[in-house]
């Protein structure tokens, strides 16, 4: 059986162009997930190992869609070894049932790694070249004392938390986290 997984790093991107691919390819289980590749927690995907049975083959539209570092590309193939499943990369032309296949494997999973690494650099010169002009970046802080007000309005049990919002300007996620830390 061919299973596919695709995979896109925020939820604003389509996996359209994915799932047309494994379709194409004949895929007759698709998993699909929009996680970041550099999160190795990515539910869909451990649905998809899961479910490879020995001559399986498990397709993937790009192999920076299954794992963002070689050490986790590997980590995967062996699993899929171990398991008797191969692995395609339609965009890669990648077919490990050859020996060819196995050895490009390998190698596109080291620079699908150079590349991860090439794009954090360029990230952090990115940022460091607008810190130097003045901009910062990441979220704003957050004002203690709202924080505070939106704890006590929470502990009152007199206001909604849609209501808290209203009146404090803290969301519910940054009320919730405050919360936690507190009972810790």
């Amino acid at each position: 059986m061919k299973i596919g997984y695709a995979r896109v790093s925020t939820v604003d991107q389509s996996l359209d162009i994915q799932m047309d691919a494994l379709n194409n390819a004949g895929c007759e289980r698709m998993y699909m997930e929009k996680a970041s590749g550099a999160k190795d927690d990515r539910k869909e995907l451990q649905r998809a190992l899961d479910s490879l049975r020995h001559g399986d083959v498990f397709v993937v539209y790009k192999l920076d869609r299954l794992a963002r570092s070689t050490k986790k590309l590997i980590e995967v193939y062996e699993q899929l070894t171990e398991l008797g499943v191969e692995l395609v990369s339609i965009c890669d032309g990648l077919d490990t049932t050859t020996p060819t296949g196995r050895a490009m494997f390998k190698m596109i999973g080291v620079i699908a790694e150079l590349e991860r690494e090439m794009i954090v650099e360029r990230t952090k010169a990115g940022l460091q070249a607008a810190r130097a002009r003045g901009r910062n970046g990441g979220r704003p802080k957050t004002d203690s004392k709202k924080v505070e007000r939106a704890m006590k309005l929470y502990d009152a049990k007199e206001h909604s938390i849609a209501d808290i919002e209203d009146m404090t300007g803290i969301k519910r996620a940054t009320l919730y986290r405050a919360l936690r830390l507190r009972v810790v």
